[in-house]
This record gives structure tokens, sequence and C-alpha cells, in this order.
């Protein structure tokens, strides 16, 4: 029989706020859990852009990926992602030419479509914000800074231009599925929070995948949690740290990343429950034997190149811990049927 290959396992940070805790604590809790997953074999660290919201500190994406990349010494770091409807294609050329030059080799722009935050805190971001979806365009742009001699309207991307940083697109639809298989990128889905059209977005982006001088074939990378501990009941536990942040987000009412409790009874309605659990339906919660077979059928089931993973743990050395468990048991490669 042919031994499996591992699937390389990434991890999904958002520098998240305990509460109790201050954005100065997530920096160092964020970079500690990089070296960490450097050291336990884990492909790339990536941040994700958010705003407003008092229990992410990833806001400034770039300058948190400087501080991971700087005190790192091979794992990949990048973001996951940079939301472009935020920023002008032009500085995040420059941003990430920044980066590249910094830690050459070791730096991915992944591109989102969402705002990132909500209505009001979006129309601060963009300043002149209209009904008008530019996305595409912006996104080819953006593209054009790195190649030698950029776009050609005389405007240059320094540093940047010339360049060679992987872009992948992310998306959570159809829309950036498509856009990815047309120009020949990578595709990461953010199945950890909305798995909806997982397999419709998979399915479309490898039916249009056009090979590209970057790719020859399809490759996705699909998000998940991870809740992993000694025992089950253990994993339940925190992983309700996780289902209280969903909660509120749900009600309107983002926080801080709240401490785990014994049981969420009492905490949600029933229809506020069928929401965050469909929210979080690619969950891997359990001890070691149980998450490495959720993580293995999961690869199964979306035929995935790479998983990335998210852990919104409240405790920092559990959350050391449940992303320890999940590299222990590397997941085979797919096995087409």
């Amino acid at each position: 029989m042919t031994p499996h290959v591992p699937v390389p396992l990434s991890v999904l940070d958002l520098s998240p706020v305990r509460a109790g805790g201050t954005a100065a604590e997530s920096f160092r809790n964020s970079l500690d859990l990089a070296r960490h997953a450097e050291r336990w074999g884990y492909e790339r660290f990536w941040l994700a852009e958010h705003h407003g919201m008092p229990g992410i500190a990833s806001a400034a994406t770039a300058v948190v990926i400087a501080h991971v990349a700087g005190g790192t010494s091979r794992i990949r770091v990048g973001s996951g992602g940079v939301m472009l409807p935020n920023h002008a294609p032009l500085v995040i050329a420059e941003q990430f030419g920044t980066l590249e030059s910094l830690f050459p080799g070791r730096i991915d722009l992944g591109i989102g479509r969402a705002p990132g935050g909500e209505h009001r805190t979006a129309r601060a971001l963009r300043r002149h914000f209209g009904p008008a979806d530019t996305f595409t365009r912006d996104f080819h742009e953006l593209r054009a800074y790195f190649e030698p001699g950029g776009p050609g309207t005389g405007v240059h991307a320094v540093p940047g231009e010339g360049l060679r940083v992987p872009v992948w697109l992310l998306g959570s639809s159809d829309f950036s599925a498509r856009l990815a298989a047309e120009s020949g990128l990578p595709f990461a889905f953010a199945s950890h929070f909305a798995p909806d059209l997982l397999h419709e977005a998979l399915a479309l982006y490898r039916r249009y995948f056009e090979p590209s001088p970057v790719l020859d074939r399809p490759r996705v990378m699909v998000a998940a949690n991870v809740f992993a501990a000694d025992t089950d009941a253990e994993a339940r536990r925190i992983f309700t740290s996780a289902q209280q942040l969903f909660l509120n987000l749900i009600r309107g009412t983002p926080g801080l990343l709240p401490p785990p409790v014994e049981s969420m009874d009492g905490l949600w309605l029933p229809h506020e429950r069928a929401q965050v659990e469909r929210m979080t339906k690619c969950s891997a919660v359990g001890d070691p034997a149980a998450v490495r077979r959720w993580l293995d059928r999961f690869v199964q089931e979306t035929q995935a190149d790479e998983l990335i993973l998210a852990g919104h743990v409240y405790d920092h050395a559990a959350r050391l811990r449940s992303y320890e468990i999940a590299a222990s048991g590397r997941v085979p490669h797919a096995v087409a049927p």
C-alpha cells in the first residue's frame, strides 16, 4: 500500500484579545504561537484583517505580520486576509513589497473581498464609500504592481515591483472562487465561520480553473476550527469560548474573547444555538484521536491540498496544546475516489 503524504497544516490567527487581557498580550501570544507552530512543522501563519472588533487585535495586519515574521525564521507569514476594499491597491503592494524585502521568500498575500467590519467602520476606512463594486478591477491593479514595469500607468510600487509575492484569493462564496479560477491562483475558503457554500465554491473553482504561470492545477486551502485537548470533556469546555464569541457576534454585540464555561445551557436560545452550530460546523473538537479522525475526514470530503486551522481558545497554554495536538497527527493527503 502506498504510504500517505501529510497535507500541510497552517495557522490562522486573529490575535484574539481575551477578557481581562490587552492587545499587547495578544501580540506576544501570537508571536509565541507562531514560534511553536514553526517548531511543530506548520507551513504558514496567517493573520486576518478585522476592524472595530474588541476581541481582535490584528487590524493593522501588515504590521502584525512584520512582528511575527521578525520573530520567526522559517514559517511563511501572511494575510488571511487583507481586505482589498479597505485599501488602495498601491498601498497594499507597497506594504507587502516591504515585507517581502524584509523577509524574502516567506511572505504570502491573501486577499479578501469582505469589509472586515460593520458599515460605519467600512465607511471610515474607505473615506469615499460608494455602491460600485470595484474589487475585480482593484485586484488586477494590485497584481500588476508586482510585475516588472507595473500596471503601465506610470505609477510604481517601490518596493514591490518585480518581487514574487504569492497571491491567494480568499472567500466564502462563489465570487472569489470564480475569480481565482479565471486567474489561475490558489484559493482559500473561509469555512471556519461560513461553511454553507464550501463544496459548491470548491467545485466551481476546480471546474473553471485555468492554468497560469503561477499554477498548473488548482490548489485549495480550506479553513477549519480546532479545539483539541487531552480529553473530550476539556476540548468541549475550551470550545465554549468560541461559541460565546460567535453568539455575541450574531447578537450584534461583539466583545472580548470570554473565558470558557462548563455548559452553554441557559446562555443561548434554541435559534441562536442553531445559528452558532451552523457557523462552527467545520470544527474539530475532541481528544487527539477524535481530532485526527475529524481532520482526516474533512480532507477526504474537501480534497483539500492544505488545511488552515483557527482556534479561539481563551487560555494561551490551552491554545498551544490544541495546535500541538493537531500537528502531532498529520493528516494524509486526500485519496481520490
